[in-house]
């Protein structure tokens, strides 16, 4: 069998990890050992925050119609109980965009939830 010789396979390797670590501050993109380190540092970092970046969004949004809505005299949780009852089917991401963008309308939204509300009659 033939001796296979790994110089070449290594130094791509090497090559595309350091290529990968283009940015990163002193030996971390120049010494391979310590560019892979913070590679594989760096790649774990981005696979958690892809799923947190969805978690703050929500949060945000909810921020922004919790403060739009009291503006309108109703509370964040009364406001999305009342949308359910109504049968408004609108996400979170469109009304804190409402609520941002055009207040004329998120106060029609308010209404008609605080209309759904029992005993608003």
């Amino acid at each position: 069998m033939a001796r296979v010789k790994r110089g070449v396979t290594a130094h791509r390797r090497h090559r595309k990890v350091l290529a990968q670590t283009k940015g990163h501050r002193g030996t971390r993109n120049r010494l391979f050992k310590r560019a892979n380190e913070s590679l594989m540092r760096s790649l774990a970092f981005q696979y958690r925050d892809r799923r947190n970046r969805k978690r703050e969004m929500r949060k945000l949004w909810i921020q922004r119609i919790n403060a739009a809505s009291r503006a309108n005299g109703l509370q964040y949780s009364r406001l999305i109980y009342g949308l359910s009852t109504a049968g408004v089917d609108i996400d979170r991401k469109m009304l804190a965009d409402l609520a941002v963008r055009d207040e004329e309308a998120f106060a029609a939204i308010v209404e008609a939830a605080r209309q759904a509300l029992p005993g608003s009659a």
